[in-house]
């Protein structure tokens, strides 16, 4: 199965999810052929997307890029649209923005088309898909919550977690739709966030909302709260493995994408891979020169969870 890998290559979590499912599938003799490695980047913008562009080459990869930043730029010269980002989403037409999309992702499905990719992994790549991607393409998304769970960055959900005092979460690879981190689900798994080891974080946290509210908890201590940065950490211990055992089911033909269906030709999907993401993160954590994930979660109907821009 040819792969085609997405991302924007923003921060040092992207090149860390990149660079750990070569390693392992290196390392396990399996044969996994990542046709591409697209990225919305082009060289030069970005220090961090420059960086994931001389892993790409460092792997042994082939990398494409098409600067959304210069699509967006010159569609607003054609178009007369005033803002297409969403850093305002009030500011900018949600119309212009949709036609925006569908036609630089119409350009990024011609660039892939030489490489004949079967399958999308989403990883890190910020951007939401358009439907005909969505429909031209199967495309694997990682989000780091568990099925039904809280959609959008993995900080929103952490924090929704925190609100509604949880006592699970967990992470789950799933079909990119236009529906927003609710494909159909392919694989997941679940860890607790209560007992012993958890106790004291949720006292601490639970006063800090007392005094706070879970608003206030947010805007004072942002991500380095303990109990945030804990439920954090262990995700991101699971996320690689995860990632990793899903798309070693497609690439030994276990699961396939039939018709726009999901398929499992030796198992029933979705997956609970909970006790085999345990057991990897417990005796494999990632290799300790590759980049530590921070939060490149791909996500969203097919764009990572750390904030899509159209």
């Amino acid at each position: 199965m040819r792969i085609g890998w997405l991302t924007s290559g923003r921060d040092a979590a992207a090149r860390t999810l990149l660079a750990e499912v070569v390693r392992r599938a290196r390392r396990d003799g399996l044969d996994l052929d990542i046709a591409v490695v697209f990225c919305d980047h082009a060289r030069g913008e970005l220090a961090e997307s420059d960086a994931l562009l001389d892993l790409v080459a460092d792997l042994g990869l082939q990398a494409v890029t098409l600067s959304s930043a210069a699509s967006r730029q010159a569609w607003r010269g054609a178009s007369g649209a005033t803002d297409l980002s969403a850093t305002d989403p009030g500011a900018a037409d949600p119309a212009q923005r949709e036609a925006w999309r569908r036609a630089y992702h119409d350009e990024v499905a011609d660039l892939l088309a030489p490489f004949g990719v079967e399958l999308l992994v989403l990883a890190g790549y910020m951007l939401i898909a358009s439907p005909a991607m969505c429909a031209r393409y199967a495309m694997l998304n990682l989000h780091p919550a568990l099925p039904g769970g809280p959609q959008g960055a993995w900080q929103d959900v952490i924090w929704r977690l925190l609100a509604t005092d949880a006592g699970e979460t967990g992470a789950m690879i799933h079909l990119a739709t236009p529906e927003l981190d609710r494909g159909p689900v392919v694989a997941w798994c679940a860890f607790s966030i209560v007992g012993p080891h958890w106790d004291d974080l949720w006292t601490d946290y639970r006063r800090q909302r007392h005094a706070l509210g879970a608003d206030g908890v947010a805007a004072a201590q942002g991500e380095r709260q303990s109990l945030f940065a804990e439920v954090r950490r262990q995700g991101e211990l699971r996320e690689i493995p995860l990632l990793y055992r899903t798309v070693t089911e497609f690439a030994l033909g276990h699961l396939l994408v039939r018709d726009g269906a999901l398929v499992g030709m030796t198992a029933t999907p979705p997956l609970d891979l909970t006790a085999d993401v345990d057991a990897e993160a417990a005796t494999d954590a990632p290799d300790a020169s590759a980049p530590r994930a921070g939060g490149a979660s791909a996500d969203t109907a097919a764009a990572t969870d750390a904030g899509a821009t159209p």
